[in-house]
């Protein structure tokens, strides 16, 4: 008897990269919001050890699969946990800055929990959750939170950004390892911060404060990104951005209407998603 996962994708809204850490990651400031959109993962009791299959074949199924991370790192604190055949259907793309993989390992978790009856709280899934990769302890929650530290720092917050998010996925995959190595020559430590989470305090403020280092790099090299960032705006999205480093760029449109009459213009030539915030 097994069950079935929900492993949601998100974006980032505003994502400043401050300064690398001697683990070699970076310290970042971020809100990340889970949208309605995503894979299923099913997972089933084995005898032992696990195993992974995905209906496509441009993920690995070996152990540098992230769920198969997940389930050894698990297994590290619950040595007695039996075994799993876990079952990925990919929607997400590789390389899309949507946090496909991260929210793999997170469902995995989850799921573990539930299935074996564990009882690991939130918190406790949340730290294995930082060894296997700096997105997967949001999943653990999901909803709108504040990031900072490596993305592991978390802070849930009261409200989300209303709005329908039109997903736009060009067909190129940005190398995180790449986006930072570039970044690292633009960093300016002096930088004022912005207060991410005085937005959602506020009733009335402005979506400009929410910045993403990223496009500084990712538009010069990849220019149609910048392109599609521009057309949303045309289009009648209150905000756009890139997600993570990238290459979804995904725009908020307070009209239902408006976001599919853009949909119709991206999706001749790109894979599109309309999602709502969770």
């Amino acid at each position: 008897m097994g069950i079935i996962c929900l492993s949601n994708s998100k974006v980032n809204i505003g994502l400043k990269v401050l300064n690398q850490r001697d683990d070699g990651y970076h310290n970042i400031y971020t809100v990340f919001q889970e949208l309605d959109y995503g894979d299923a993962i099913q997972i089933e009791k084995i005898d032992d050890g696990c195993t992974v299959k995905s209906n496509v074949d441009w993920i690995p199924v070996d152990e540098s699969n992230i769920c198969h991370k997940a389930y050894s790192a698990l297994k590290k604190v619950c040595p007695d946990l039996g075994g799993v055949s876990i079952h990925i259907e990919k929607n997400v793309p590789i390389g899309s800055g949507l946090g496909g993989g991260s929210a793999n390992g997170a469902a995995v978790l989850k799921g573990l929990n539930d299935l074996y009856d564990l009882t690991l709280p939130d918190g406790e899934l949340e730290k294995i959750g930082a060894t296997i990769g700096a997105d997967v302890p949001f999943f653990i929650r999901g909803g709108t939170q504040l990031g900072e530290g490596i993305g592991d720092k978390l802070t849930s917050l009261p409200s989300y950004i209303q709005g329908t998010y039109l997903l736009v996925m060009p067909d190129i995959s940005i190398s995180t390892p790449w986006a930072y190595a570039e970044l690292k020559n633009k960093l300016n430590s002096e930088e004022l911060m912005p207060n991410f989470t005085g937005f959602f305090s506020e009733e009335y403020s402005s979506l400009e404060i929410f910045e993403n280092d990223f496009e500084r790099i990712v538009i010069p090299a990849y220019p149609e990104i910048g392109a599609i960032k521009r057309k949303l705006l045309e289009l009648g999205a209150r905000f756009a951005s890139l997600s993570g480093s990238g290459s979804t760029v995904y725009g908020i449109f307070d009209e239902d209407a408006s976001a599919k009459e853009a949909e119709l213009f991206f999706r001749p030539s790109h894979q599109t998603i309309l999602a709502n915030p969770t």
